[in-house]
Protein backbone atom coordinates (compact mmCIF):
# COMPACT_ATOMS: atom_id res chain seq x y z
CA UNK A 1 0.00 0.00 0.00
CA UNK A 2 1.93 2.54 -0.99
CA UNK A 3 -1.37 5.53 -2.23
CA UNK A 4 -0.72 8.18 0.17
CA UNK A 5 -4.10 10.23 1.42
CA UNK A 6 -4.53 12.69 4.25
CA UNK A 7 -6.93 10.36 5.36
CA UNK A 8 -7.63 6.65 5.96
CA UNK A 9 -11.08 5.10 7.03
CA UNK A 10 -11.05 1.30 8.71
CA UNK A 11 -14.07 -0.43 8.85
CA UNK A 12 -14.09 -3.74 9.98
CA UNK A 13 -16.82 -5.81 8.55
CA UNK A 14 -18.44 -8.68 9.83
CA UNK A 15 -21.13 -10.64 7.66
CA UNK A 16 -22.51 -7.40 6.79
CA UNK A 17 -23.88 -8.11 3.13
CA UNK A 18 -27.05 -6.85 3.42
CA UNK A 19 -25.96 -3.26 4.32
CA UNK A 20 -22.17 -2.77 3.47
CA UNK A 21 -22.82 -1.74 -0.30
CA UNK A 22 -25.00 1.00 1.15
CA UNK A 23 -22.81 1.86 4.13
CA UNK A 24 -19.75 1.98 1.50
CA UNK A 25 -21.27 4.02 -1.32
CA UNK A 26 -22.20 6.25 1.08
CA UNK A 27 -19.49 6.99 2.66
CA UNK A 28 -17.56 7.50 -0.66
CA UNK A 29 -20.05 10.37 -1.21
CA UNK A 30 -20.16 12.10 2.24
CA UNK A 31 -15.75 12.18 1.95
CA UNK A 32 -15.87 12.82 -2.16
CA UNK A 33 -18.27 15.64 -1.24
CA UNK A 34 -15.60 17.46 1.03
CA UNK A 35 -12.91 16.82 -1.77
CA UNK A 36 -10.75 14.98 0.93
CA UNK A 37 -8.03 13.07 -0.26
CA UNK A 38 -8.66 9.01 1.51
CA UNK A 39 -9.27 5.64 0.96
CA UNK A 40 -11.33 3.52 2.95
CA UNK A 41 -9.85 -0.18 4.70
CA UNK A 42 -12.33 -3.03 4.69
CA UNK A 43 -11.43 -5.40 6.77
CA UNK A 44 -13.33 -8.74 6.49
CA UNK A 45 -13.01 -10.53 9.56
CA UNK A 46 -13.89 -14.24 8.18
CA UNK A 47 -17.68 -13.04 7.20
CA UNK A 48 -19.47 -16.50 6.99
CA UNK A 49 -21.88 -14.91 4.14
CA UNK A 50 -21.44 -13.18 1.19
CA UNK A 51 -19.77 -10.16 2.39
CA UNK A 52 -16.41 -10.89 0.62
CA UNK A 53 -18.00 -11.39 -2.21
CA UNK A 54 -19.82 -8.02 -1.97
CA UNK A 55 -16.46 -6.21 -1.07
CA UNK A 56 -14.70 -7.40 -4.05
CA UNK A 57 -17.70 -6.02 -6.08
CA UNK A 58 -17.50 -2.75 -4.70
CA UNK A 59 -13.30 -2.55 -4.81
CA UNK A 60 -14.08 -3.35 -8.76
CA UNK A 61 -15.90 -0.13 -8.31
CA UNK A 62 -14.42 1.88 -6.41
CA UNK A 63 -10.35 2.67 -6.75
CA UNK A 64 -10.58 4.30 -2.95
CA UNK A 65 -11.04 0.96 -1.23
CA UNK A 66 -8.62 -1.51 -0.24
CA UNK A 67 -9.72 -5.13 1.12
CA UNK A 68 -8.35 -7.13 3.36
CA UNK A 69 -9.28 -10.72 4.30
CA UNK A 70 -8.32 -12.62 7.32
CA UNK A 71 -9.61 -15.56 9.74
CA UNK A 72 -12.31 -14.56 12.46
CA UNK A 73 -10.63 -12.95 15.05
CA UNK A 74 -13.05 -10.97 16.81
CA UNK A 75 -13.95 -6.73 16.10
CA UNK A 76 -10.43 -5.67 17.84
CA UNK A 77 -8.62 -8.22 16.14
CA UNK A 78 -9.93 -6.76 12.97
CA UNK A 79 -9.37 -3.12 14.00
CA UNK A 80 -6.12 -3.51 14.95
CA UNK A 81 -5.09 -4.71 12.11
CA UNK A 82 -6.98 -2.01 10.08
CA UNK A 83 -5.29 0.69 11.82
CA UNK A 84 -1.87 -1.29 10.89
CA UNK A 85 -2.72 -1.41 7.32
CA UNK A 86 -3.84 2.35 7.37
CA UNK A 87 -1.08 3.81 9.29
CA UNK A 88 0.95 1.57 6.51
CA UNK A 89 -0.24 3.98 3.94
CA UNK A 90 0.95 7.13 5.75
CA UNK A 91 -2.14 9.18 5.54
CA UNK A 92 -2.10 12.40 8.33
CA UNK A 93 -5.32 11.38 10.00
CA UNK A 94 -6.96 7.89 10.50
CA UNK A 95 -10.74 7.62 11.05
CA UNK A 96 -12.74 4.81 12.08
CA UNK A 97 -16.40 3.97 11.75
CA UNK A 98 -18.43 0.26 12.02
CA UNK A 99 -19.81 -0.95 9.09
CA UNK A 100 -23.38 -1.33 10.94
CA UNK A 101 -24.90 1.23 9.41
CA UNK A 102 -25.76 2.87 12.59
CA UNK A 103 -23.81 5.91 12.16
CA UNK A 104 -24.09 8.85 9.44
CA UNK A 105 -21.06 10.13 7.01
CA UNK A 106 -22.82 13.41 7.27
CA UNK A 107 -21.79 13.89 11.08
CA UNK A 108 -18.31 13.25 10.21
CA UNK A 109 -17.94 16.65 8.65
CA UNK A 110 -17.96 18.01 12.72
CA UNK A 111 -14.73 15.87 13.36
CA UNK A 112 -13.27 16.51 10.54
CA UNK A 113 -13.91 20.63 10.78
CA UNK A 114 -12.09 20.11 14.38
CA UNK A 115 -8.91 18.69 13.35
CA UNK A 116 -6.59 21.50 13.78
CA UNK A 117 -7.45 21.61 17.65
CA UNK A 118 -6.40 18.36 18.74
CA UNK A 119 -4.76 15.02 17.47
CA UNK A 120 -7.86 12.92 18.91
CA UNK A 121 -11.35 13.54 18.02
CA UNK A 122 -13.99 11.30 18.99
CA UNK A 123 -17.90 11.25 19.00
CA UNK A 124 -20.62 10.47 21.32
CA UNK A 125 -23.27 8.39 20.76
CA UNK A 126 -26.86 10.73 20.95
CA UNK A 127 -29.82 8.92 22.05
CA UNK A 128 -28.34 5.93 21.55
CA UNK A 129 -30.49 3.37 19.63
CA UNK A 130 -28.94 0.12 21.14
CA UNK A 131 -30.71 -3.12 23.26
CA UNK A 132 -31.26 -2.00 26.94
CA UNK A 133 -28.14 -4.50 27.75
CA UNK A 134 -25.44 -2.85 25.41
CA UNK A 135 -26.40 0.51 27.14
CA UNK A 136 -26.30 -0.27 30.76
CA UNK A 137 -22.93 -2.20 29.99
CA UNK A 138 -22.04 1.23 28.66
CA UNK A 139 -22.62 3.06 31.67
CA UNK A 140 -20.93 0.19 34.01
CA UNK A 141 -17.59 0.72 31.16
CA UNK A 142 -18.08 4.61 32.14
CA UNK A 143 -18.03 4.15 36.13
CA UNK A 144 -15.34 1.86 35.73
CA UNK A 145 -12.80 4.00 33.74
CA UNK A 146 -13.52 6.78 36.58
CA UNK A 147 -12.99 5.08 39.18
CA UNK A 148 -10.41 2.77 38.69
CA UNK A 149 -8.98 4.67 36.81
CA UNK A 150 -9.77 8.49 37.40
CA UNK A 151 -10.72 9.10 33.62
CA UNK A 152 -14.12 10.55 32.64
CA UNK A 153 -14.92 9.60 28.43
CA UNK A 154 -18.30 10.00 27.36
CA UNK A 155 -18.11 7.19 25.17
CA UNK A 156 -14.64 5.26 25.34
CA UNK A 157 -16.10 2.35 22.61
CA UNK A 158 -17.68 4.54 19.96
CA UNK A 159 -16.96 3.26 16.92
CA UNK A 160 -17.00 7.10 15.48
CA UNK A 161 -13.16 8.85 16.12
CA UNK A 162 -10.45 10.96 14.14
CA UNK A 163 -6.87 10.54 15.24
CA UNK A 164 -3.52 11.97 14.06
CA UNK A 165 -1.76 9.19 12.44
CA UNK A 166 1.35 9.31 14.90
CA UNK A 167 -0.58 9.55 17.93
CA UNK A 168 -2.51 6.75 16.92
CA UNK A 169 0.47 4.47 15.98
CA UNK A 170 1.85 5.68 19.39
CA UNK A 171 -1.12 4.21 20.59
CA UNK A 172 -0.84 1.24 19.42
CA UNK A 173 2.02 0.33 20.56
CA UNK A 174 1.09 0.95 24.06
CA UNK A 175 -1.75 -1.80 24.33
CA UNK A 176 -2.23 -4.60 26.02
CA UNK A 177 -1.43 -7.45 24.32
CA UNK A 178 -4.42 -9.06 22.67
CA UNK A 179 -6.84 -6.77 24.29
CA UNK A 180 -10.57 -6.97 23.63
CA UNK A 181 -11.40 -3.93 23.09
CA UNK A 182 -8.87 -1.91 21.85
CA UNK A 183 -10.85 1.36 21.28
CA UNK A 184 -11.45 1.61 24.82
CA UNK A 185 -7.54 1.66 25.39
CA UNK A 186 -7.23 3.83 22.86
CA UNK A 187 -9.65 6.57 24.37
CA UNK A 188 -7.59 5.82 27.75
CA UNK A 189 -4.13 6.55 26.16
CA UNK A 190 -5.64 10.04 24.12
CA UNK A 191 -7.41 11.38 27.83
CA UNK A 192 -4.24 10.70 29.79
CA UNK A 193 -1.80 11.90 27.44
CA UNK A 194 -3.51 14.83 25.58
CA UNK A 195 -5.45 15.99 29.35
CA UNK A 196 -8.59 16.13 27.20
CA UNK A 197 -10.35 15.99 23.67
CA UNK A 198 -13.32 17.17 21.58
CA UNK A 199 -15.90 14.98 22.29
CA UNK A 200 -19.13 15.48 19.22
CA UNK A 201 -22.36 14.68 19.78
CA UNK A 202 -23.07 12.42 16.64
CA UNK A 203 -26.50 10.78 15.55
CA UNK A 204 -27.02 6.71 16.25
CA UNK A 205 -29.55 4.56 14.32
CA UNK A 206 -31.13 1.38 15.37
CA UNK A 207 -29.50 -1.53 13.74
CA UNK A 208 -31.47 -3.01 10.70
CA UNK A 209 -29.54 -5.18 9.14
CA UNK A 210 -26.25 -7.54 9.79
CA UNK A 211 -24.84 -9.72 12.93
CA UNK A 212 -24.72 -8.48 16.22
CA UNK A 213 -21.02 -10.12 16.90
CA UNK A 214 -22.04 -10.43 20.53
CA UNK A 215 -25.16 -11.76 22.49
CA UNK A 216 -25.80 -10.88 25.73
CA UNK A 217 -23.75 -13.56 27.54
CA UNK A 218 -20.82 -13.14 25.40
CA UNK A 219 -20.74 -9.70 25.69
CA UNK A 220 -21.00 -9.76 29.59
CA UNK A 221 -18.00 -12.42 29.48
CA UNK A 222 -16.54 -9.61 27.17
CA UNK A 223 -17.04 -7.09 29.48
CA UNK A 224 -15.75 -8.76 32.50
CA UNK A 225 -12.42 -9.24 30.56
CA UNK A 226 -12.31 -5.90 29.65
CA UNK A 227 -12.59 -4.78 33.54
CA UNK A 228 -9.83 -7.06 34.34
CA UNK A 229 -7.52 -5.94 31.69
CA UNK A 230 -8.36 -2.19 32.40
CA UNK A 231 -7.42 -2.76 36.06
CA UNK A 232 -3.88 -4.15 34.92
CA UNK A 233 -3.36 -1.85 32.56
CA UNK A 234 -4.00 1.48 35.44
CA UNK A 235 -1.04 0.69 36.95
CA UNK A 236 1.21 1.31 33.54
CA UNK A 237 -0.65 3.73 32.52
CA UNK A 238 1.76 6.43 33.37
CA UNK A 239 4.62 4.52 31.86
CA UNK A 240 2.38 3.89 28.80
CA UNK A 241 1.94 7.89 28.47
CA UNK A 242 5.44 8.62 28.69
CA UNK A 243 6.24 6.15 26.11
CA UNK A 244 4.02 8.31 23.84
CA UNK A 245 5.23 11.03 24.88
CA UNK A 246 9.07 9.66 24.43
CA UNK A 247 7.89 7.91 20.68
CA UNK A 248 6.08 11.85 19.63
CA UNK A 249 8.77 13.75 20.58
CA UNK A 250 11.74 11.39 19.29
CA UNK A 251 9.68 11.97 15.87
CA UNK A 252 9.45 15.35 16.23
CA UNK A 253 13.23 15.66 16.76
CA UNK A 254 14.03 13.48 13.46
CA UNK A 255 11.49 15.67 11.13
CA UNK A 256 13.29 18.75 12.74
CA UNK A 257 16.45 17.65 11.82
CA UNK A 258 15.45 16.68 8.45
CA UNK A 259 13.98 20.11 7.37
CA UNK A 260 16.73 21.89 9.12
Amino acid sequence: MQKQNNLAVVIPVYNESSCIEKVVDEWIGALSFQKINFSIILVNDGSTDNTLEVLNQLDKKHSQLYILDQVNGGHGNALINGYRAAIEMKPEYIFQVDSDDQFKPSDFSKLWALRNESQFISGIRHQRNDPWFRIVISKILKATLNLSIGIKVADANIPYRLMKTDLLEAMLHCLPLNCFAPNVFISVLAKSYLGSYPEVEVEHIERQTGQVSLIRLGLLKACARTFFELLKFSFELNYKVSKIELELNQKNFELEKLYA
